[in-house]
C-alpha cells in the first residue's frame, strides 16, 4: 500500500523508504500535472537574482556555509547554487581543488516527488563530472546534497546560512486528510485554508541560523488574507522583512501561473525597513543591478522604503509608502465604518440558485413567501435595474422554518426540486429542515435602505438602494443607523475608500480588487455627527449625481487631505 511519502502521482507507483515518513499516514494526490503538486519552474534569470539578493555570491566563502532547498524540483535552484559554490571553492581554496569531499556540508536539497529528485540527481552528478570531479565523490555529494523525502516531515539537522526556493503552492483539499492533520500537529501557522507553502515558509525560517537569510518565490496572498494571519504574526516576532519584489505579470516562470507572485527577502533578527520593488524587466543585468540596489544602502533605489510593514498578524500593506502614511494616519484619527453606526453584510447564499431563484412572475407561490432579489446584473449602471427575479424564502419573521403543509403551493414547489436541494450539505446535516436555504433569510432586510456593492471590481462600485430588493449573495451590503446613506455612499465611491480596500484586499487578474466585508469593514470614516452640514449636502448631491469627481473632492476636504496626500490618491480633486 502507497506510504504517505508516495503523495505526489508517478505514472507508475513507488513505494519509499519507511524512514521517509512516519508510520500510520497514508494517502497520496491524484493529479498527474506538475501544477497539480504545486510544482511550478523558475527561470534561470528570477533564481540568479534570487541568490544575490539573500547573498549567496562565489566571493564569498560559500564552502563554509550551508545552503537549504526545500522543493528543489528538476533542480532550477540547486543547479545555479552549485555552480556558485564550485567558483567559490575554485577562486578561494585553488591549491585544494581536489578535495572536494570538503564541500558535503554545502548543500541541503529536498524534493519529494521521486522522478523530479530522480532528474536532479542526473542534472547533477552532470554538473559535477562536467567539472572534473571523480565519479566516486561525485556519488557522495550527490548523496550527501540532494535528499528525496517530505521536507515538512524530515529530520533536518542543524541550521543554515541561507535558505531559498520556490515551494509548493498546494490547496489543502487536494493533501490527504491524516497528513494534513500531522502537518497541523507540527506547525502553528496553518489556519483556516491554509496552501501548503506557509508550513514550508515556518520550517524553513526554523531553520535559519542567526542573521542568516531567506528568499522565497510564491503566491502573494498570504501577505494580506485571513489565513496567513499566524504566519505574519510569527515573522513578525523573530525576523525581519528585507525585501519585497513583486513579479505580478512578469514571466518569472516557465509557464504561466494564475497566482500572483512576489519574491520575499527576509532575515532572522530585528525588524528593519523593507524595501519594495515593482515588477522588473526579468533580464539578466537589470535584475543583477536591481539585487545591488535593493542590497546597497549606499546605492539603494528601490521603488521605496517602508517601515513597520510588518506588525503583528495585520495584512502586509507594500504598495506605496505615500499612501500608507496616509492610510496610518487615516486609521489613528477615525473609527473603522461599523464603530462608526455602519454594518456591513452579504446577500443570501441559497446552494441551489436554480432552485431557489426564478422569475416571481411565473413562480407559483404564495406571496408572502417570495422576495424581489437584486443581484450584480442589476445594478450594472450604477443604478437598480430589476430583472424580474426572486428568491423564496423559506422562514417566518420571527424565526425558524414555515411549515410546509400551511403553504401548500411553496411545499410542491420545493417537493419538486426537492433531489436537487437535498443533495447541499445543509439539507443532509438536518434532514428535517431539508427546504431552508443556506442562509437565514430577514425580510426586514428588504424593506431597509441600503448601499450595495459586487464583490470584484477595478473601482469602487456602489448603488443605493431605497429598500425594495433582497440581495443576492454575490453582493454586499452596508447598512447605517447614523449615517445618511447617500453621503456615505460618496465617501465609499472616493478614492479614500478605495485606499482602504486595495491596501487590504488580496489581487486579482487584471487589476481588479476584493470589495469583500472584511476589507470594507477597514475604512475609516468620521461619526456622523461629526460631519459639517454643508459636506453633508455635497456628499450626497454628488453620490445621487455619481460624480466621482466631485465625490472625491469633498471626501477630500472630509479628511483633511493635504496637497501631497490627494496627489498620493492620484489628484487634488479640484
Amino acid at each position: 500500500m502507497p506510504t504517505v511519502c508516495d503523495i505526489l502521482p508517478r505514472k507508475t507507483k513507488i513505494r519509499l523508504p519507511s524512514s521517509a515518513c512516519p508510520s500510520g499516514l497514508s494517502g497520496r494526490l491524484d493529479p498527474d500535472a506538475p501544477e497539480a503538486r504545486g510544482a511550478v519552474f523558475t527561470r534561470v534569470e528570477v533564481v540568479e537574482f534570487m541568490l544575490d539578493l539573500i547573498g549567496y555570491t562565489d566571493d564569498k566563502p560559500l564552502y563554509e556555509q550551508r545552503i537549504l532547498e526545500p522543493a528543489c524540483g528538476e533542480g532550477d535552484f540547486v543547479l545555479p547554487i552549485i555552480q556558485r559554490l564550485l567558483a567559490s571553492w575554485m577562486r578561494q581554496r585553488g591549491h585544494e581543488a581536489n578535495q572536494w569531499e570538503q564541500l558535503g556540508d554545502a548543500i541541503y536539497a529536498v524534493e519529494l516527488h521521486v522522478d523530479s529528485y530522480e532528474k536532479t540527481c542526473a542534472a547533477v552528478e552532470a554538473v559535477l563530472l562536467a567539472a572534473g570531479i571523480e565519479p566516486s565523490i561525485v556519488n557522495t555529494l550527490v548523496e550527501k546534497w540532494i535528499h528525496q523525502g517530505d521536507f515538512l516531515l524530515s529530520p533536518i539537522k542543524g541550521s543554515f546560512d541561507y535558505v531559498v526556493g520556490n515551494p509548493p503552492y498546494v490547496r489543502q483539499e487536494l493533501v490527504p486528510s491524516l497528513l494534513l492533520a500531522r502537518y497541523r500537529q507540527l506547525y502553528s501557522t496553518i489556519y483556516d485554508r491554509a496552501d501548503l507553502y506557509i508550513p514550508f515558509i515556518e520550517r524553513s525560517l526554523m531553520l535559519l541560523s542567526s542573521q542568516s537569510r531567506l528568499g522565497f518565490i510564491c503566491a502573494d496572498r498570504w501577505m494580506k488574507n485571513r489565513y496567513g494571519g499566524p504566519l505574519r504574526d510569527f515573522i513578525a516576532q523573530n525576523y525581519s522583512l528585507d525585501v519585497y519584489v513583486d513579479m505580478t505579470d512578469t514571466p518569472a516562470f516557465h509557464e504561466e501561473v494564475s497566482a500572483y507572485p512576489a519574491i520575499t527577502v527576509m532575515r532572522k533578527g530585528k525588524q528593519g525597513a523593507t524595501h519594495i520593488a515593482h515588477r522588473p524587466n526579468i533580464e539578466k543585468k537589470e535584475l543583477q543591478v536591481l539585487a545591488r540596489q535593493l542590497l546597497d544602502t549606499g546605492e539603494r533605489q528601490s521603488d521605496f522604503t517602508v517601515h513597520h510593514v510588518v506588525n503583528g498578524s495585520e495584512p502586509w500593506i507594500l504598495e506605496s509608502s505615500d499612501q500608507l502614511a496616509l492610510l496610518r494616519r487615516l486609521e489613528d484619527m477615525y473609527p473603522a465604518l461599523e464603530t462608526a453606526g455602519c454594518k456591513v453584510g452579504i446577500g443570501v447564499a441559497t446552494g441551489a440558485d436554480q432552485a431557489y431563484i426564478a422569475d416571481m412572475a411565473g413562480m407559483d407561490i404564495e406571496p408572502d413567501r417570495v422576495l424581489p432579489l437584486v443581484a450584480t446584473k442589476d445594478i450594472r449602471t450604477g443604478t437598480v435595474v430589476w430583472n424580474g427575479k426572486g428568491v423564496i424564502n423559506p422562514f417566518r419573521d420571527n424565526g425558524g422554518l414555515v411549515a410546509l403543509d400551511d403553504y401548500p403551493r411553496l411545499k410542491r414547489y420545493l417537493q419538486n426540486r426537492k433531489e436537487q436541494i437535498a443533495k447541499r450539505h445543509c439539507s443532509q446535516k438536518s434532514p428535517d429542515k431539508w427546504y431552508r436555504t443556506i442562509d437565514r433569510i430577514w425580510p426586514a432586510l428588504r424593506t431597509t435602505p441600503k448601499l450595495l456593492i459586487p464583490d470584484i471590481k477595478g473601482t469602487a462600485h456602489v448603488v443605493y438602494e431605497e429598500g425594495e430588493y433582497y440581495p443576492h449573495h454575490n453582493l454586499y451590503y452596508v447598512v447605517s443607523h447614523d449615517w445618511d446613506l447617500r453621503a456615505l455612499q460618496g465617501v465609499l465611491l472616493s478614492r479614500v475608500a478605495k485606499l482602504f480596500v486595495a491596501s487590504y484586499s488580496t489581487k486579482m487578474r487584471g487589476g481588479y480588487i476584493r470589495f469583500q466585508a472584511q476589507y470594507l469593514r477597514r475604512i475609516r470614516i468620521p461619526y456622523w455627527k461629526d460631519v459639517p452640514s454643508d459636506l453633508r449636502t455635497e456628499l450626497a448631491a454628488a453620490a445621487t449625481a455619481l460624480d466621482l469627481n466631485a465625490c472625491n473632492k469633498a471626501v477630500f476636504r472630509l479628511y483633511g487631505l493635504n496637497h501631497n496626500e490627494r496627489s498620493a490618491l492620484g489628484g487634488n480633486g479640484e
